[in-house]
């Protein structure tokens, strides 16, 4: 199954996430497939969360699964914009 997930970059104390399509049985910083977007949690204006949303629904509508974080962060985004 292809999962779309966060895998963590950046230094100790200084998280940075990237935002990758991947194979479920990768590990969390393993293989990947397609990198779609970031996630900054130390930064508090319009650069704190980045994803390409056509590329999201592609993968969304091939059956890839979005994860519980990524998919909290997409909404709390949205509810951002408006």
């Amino acid at each position: 199954m292809v999962k779309i997930r966060l895998s963590r970059c950046g230094c100790k104390n200084r998280p940075f996430y990237q935002i990758y399509v991947k194979d479920s049985r990768s590990s969390r910083d393993g293989k990947f497939i397609e990198k779609i977007g970031y996630f900054n949690p130390l930064v508090l204006d319009s650069k704190r969360f980045s994803v390409n949303r056509i590329r999201l629904y592609y993968w969304r509508n091939k059956g890839a699964k979005i994860s519980d974080r990524v998919l909290s962060l997409l909404k709390q985004n949205k509810k951002d914009k408006k």
